[in-house]
C-alpha cells in the first residue's frame, strides 16, 4: 500500500496482469492512466443514478455510454448479450476498453461483458459504492445470475485498474452504506483485526489490501480466497429465497452470523466468538437486520447446496481458532441447528 497525496495505491500483483488500485477522493482522475495503450473507443457501462461527475472524462477517445438496469433481474445473460451488441455497434476492438462505472453489479456485468466480448477485452472499473470499493471490483470475479442461483455463469477476468472514487459515498443512500459495511465486517474475521478506529479512507484502502493479498496469492479460487465468501453461504440462499428483496451486504451480515452458531455447533469455536461475531456486526457497524420470516429450513438448505462453493456436499467457510477454513462434508442436523440458534439470537 502506496500513500500518494490524497490517494492511495493498493497493488494486486498478478505478474503481467498486475495493477493498481486507486482509493481516495477523485480517484476517478486516474483512470486514463490505467487504460492500456493502444485503445481508441471506450465503452463506458453504468445505471441511471450514477451521478455524471462520476463518469471520467477521457479526452482523445470515442466514448460511448451503456446504461445497464438497476436491480438483480437485469443481472442477466440477456443484458450481456445486449451490451455486447452495443460494442459491436459502437465499433470495439479487442484492443479498445471497456470502463465500468457503479456499484458491484456494474462491476460484476461489465467485467463479464469486457470478458466475453471478443474473447476478452481490457476493463477499468470505477467503484462508486462502498461494496465495490472492498469487494466486488477487486480482483476478477465476474459473472451474473440464473434461475438456479446467484453468479453461477460469468469469468475470471482481472481489470486494468480500479479507481475507488470515495467522493461518491457522500451521496450513497444509507441502505447501499449497509452493503458495504456487511461485506467489511467480514473482513475483521478474515485478517482477524479490528480496523474501525482508521479514518474510512483508510478502512477502505486496508480491505482493498486485504483482497489484493489474498487474490495475488490465489486468483482463481483454488484455497485461501474462498475464505472471502465467509458468509457468503447463507447469504446467497436468502438472496435466492427472498427474490433479492434483502440486499446483499444485509444477507452476508446474516450469513456472518449464521457462520458463527455453525462454527460453534460443530465445536470449532466457543460461545464467545460467537458472541464477538454479534459484538462487530451488531455492535461495531449497527448491521441488525432480521431473519427474513416465511422461509423453511428446507428451502435454505436447497439453496445453500447450489453455492458455487459445494463441490458433493454442503461446504462453508467457518471460523476456529486457528482462523477461517472452508469446511466441506457439513451435516444437516448441524445446519438445522444453527439456524434455529440464529434465529432465536436475532428475535
Amino acid at each position: 500500500m502506496v500513500v500518494m497525496g490524497d490517494m492511495i495505491d493498493v497493488p494486486v500483483e498478478l505478474g503481467d496482469r498486475s495493477y493498481l488500485v486507486a482509493v481516495g477522493h477523485g480517484a476517478r482522475s486516474r483512470v486514463a492512466s490505467m487504460l492500456p495503450s493502444g485503445a481508441k473507443r471506450v465503452a463506458i457501462v453504468t445505471q441511471e443514478g450514477i451521478p455524471s461527475e462520476y463518469l471520467p472524462h477521457l479526452d482523445g477517445y470515442a466514448v460511448t455510454h451503456h446504461v445497464i438496469g438497476n436491480g438483480e433481474a437485469h443481472k442477466s445473460l440477456s443484458t450481456i448479450e445486449k451490451l455486447c451488441s452495443e460494442f459491436a455497434q459502437a465499433g470495439l476492438t479487442r484492443a479498445d476498453v471497456v470502463v465500468g462505472v457503479g456499484g458491484g453489479m456494474v462491476t460484476d456485468v461489465a467485467g463479464f461483458a469486457a470478458a466475453s466480448y471478443h474473447r476478452g477485452i481490457a476493463v477499468v472499473h470505477v467503484a462508486t459504492t462502498l461494496l465495490a470499493m472492498i469487494d466486488a471490483a477487486i480482483g476478477g470475479k465476474t459473472g451474473v445470475n440464473i434461475a438456479e442461483g446467484k453468479n453461477l455463469v460469468g469469468a475470471f477476468w482481472q481489470p486494468h485498474g480500479v479507481a475507488c472514487e470515495m467522493d461518491a459515498l457522500a451521496t450513497l443512500p444509507e441502505r447501499e452504506m449497509r452493503c458495504g459495511l456487511g461485506e467489511m465486517a467480514k473482513y475483521h474475521f478474515i485478517a482477524r483485526e479490528d480496523f474501525t478506529a482508521l479514518p474510512l479512507v483508510d478502512r477502505v484502502a486496508r480491505c482493498a489490501e486485504i483482497k489484493a493479498n489474498i487474490v495475488s496469492a490465489d486468483e482463481r479460487e483454488g484455497g485461501q480466497r474462498a475464505l472471502l465468501n465467509y458468509g457468503h453461504t447463507l447469504a446467497h440462499a436468502l438472496e435466492i429465497a427472498t427474490d433479492f428483496s434483502i440486499a446483499h451486504g444485509e444477507a452476508v451480515a446474516v450469513g456472518v452470523l449464521y457462520a458463527s452458531h455453525l462454527a460453534h455447533r460443530m465445536g470449532r469455536i466457543d460461545s464467545a466468538r460467537v458472541d464477538a461475531h454479534y459484538e462487530v456486526v451488531h455492535g461495531l457497524y449497527g448491521l441488525r437486520h432480521p431473519l427474513p420470516s416465511g422461509i423453511s429450513p428446507e428451502q435454505l438448505i436447497v439453496d445453500m447446496g447450489r453455492d458455487k462453493k459445494a463441490i458433493d456436499s454442503l461446504t462453508f467457510v467457518l471460523d476456529s481458532a486457528e482462523g477461517l477454513e472452508v469446511v466441506s462434508g457439513v451435516s444437516e442436523p448441524h445446519i438445522r441447528e444453527a439456524l434455529a440458534d440464529l434465529t432465536l439470537r436475532l428475535e
